[in-house]
């Protein structure tokens, strides 16, 4: 990931998206899935924003590897029970 500007501006993309989802949820996504650290996914959006480089290459690892699979799999049991042009739960 880190030698590809391409993938790698994907990537961060796509986690800012996820981010303002959350921020939009506000607690409904701890009420949901609370097993899951929304304050992080909330401030990920900010890391991204600021572009702290420090840090970024990190926790955009850590996040790819630990904590994205398991959201990643409760989201989709958790959306499995509604029809796909089904738009608001």
């Amino acid at each position: 990931m880190y030698g590809n500007r391409l993938v790698r501006d994907a990537v961060e993309r796509c986690f800012s998206r996820v981010s303002e989802a959350a921020v939009k949820l506000s607690s409904l996504a701890e009420e949901l899935f609370p097993a899951h650290d929304w304050l992080a996914i909330r401030n990920l959006g900010n890391v991204l924003r600021h572009d702290y480089k420090g840090v970024l290459d990190q926790v955009i690892w850590t996040t790819i590897v630990d904590r994205l699979p398991p959201l990643l799999i409760e989201l989709e049991t958790f959306l499995a029970q509604y029809p796909d042009d089904q738009e608001t739960l």
